[in-house]
């Protein structure tokens, strides 16, 4: 994969200290599907403590300590540092109520919404995919990490990722994740309208949007009181 200086720099100094360090996420779904990442989400076993100890020689803002992130800048850009993580409950079904660090990174991934967005990558240490993300890139199939009720249950904002994806990258939800979809469709109220909006207008641009408003009418019922007439 091809990685930015800044962000080999920052891997470098955390594995030279004896932590693990990954690029995660997004970026390395989208370097496996051959696009060219704009973000890079690193993460690592080091605390937060530790890493910004790690860069204590770096212009270091500690932006998120209570959910472990460090920003530090590297050649004049900010570059978020996340301690591996486990999240507690969420009784907002939005937001976790407490995070605990973990030095395990599979204990990290566990927690991510879908396979794909699960896979993580180091240049020493190779790729991390514990929950065969990349085959289902390969196979075009989004699929929740783990059991789909769960995932929505805590973020359903998910719920609309999940459609947003299958509508700009022309992925299939596969059919335990689709049926998990359409059963927690209520819980979308938890969700605040300006963050729906931001995925409706991406989801409306994606390729295959016709058929993601053809195959989850209710969804958009949901969102859109006014279509509830419509759906038969």
């Amino acid at each position: 994969m091809e990685i930015p200086s800044k962000i080999t720099e920052i891997l470098s100094k955390l594995e030279a200290a004896g932590y693990e360090a990954y690029i995660v996420g997004g970026c390395v779904r989208d370097s496996l599907m051959g696009q060219q990442p704009h973000d890079f989400d690193i993460t690592t076993s080091a605390l937060p403590e530790e890493t910004m100890d790690v860069f204590k020689g770096y212009k270091v803002i500690p932006t998120g300590l209570k959910h472990g992130t460090v920003t530090v800048l590297v050649e004049g850009e900010p570059v978020e540092i996340t301690t591996y993580r486990v999240d507690g409950g969420y009784a907002d079904g939005r937001h976790p109520d407490e995070v605990h660090f973990t030095r395990s990174l599979a204990e990290d991934v566990a927690r991510r919404d879908f396979t794909m967005n699960g896979i993580a990558y180091s240049p020493t240490r190779g790729l991390f995919d514990e929950f065969a993300g990349a085959e289902d890139i390969r196979r075009g199939v989004i699929r929740c990490i783990g059991e789909p009720d769960k995932r929505f249950g805590e973020d359903a904002l998910r719920i609309m990722r999940a459609l947003r994806f299958s509508a700009v990258l022309g992925f299939d939800i596969e059919e335990r994740t689709a049926e998990s979809v359409r059963r927690n469709v209520a819980t979308l109220k938890n969700v605040s309208g300006e963050r729906i909006l931001v995925e409706l207008q991406k989801l409306l641009c994606g390729r295959n949007a016709g058929e993601v408003l053809r195959a989850f009418p209710e969804v958009f019922a949901q969102i859109i009181p006014e279509l509830a007439p419509c759906i038969g």
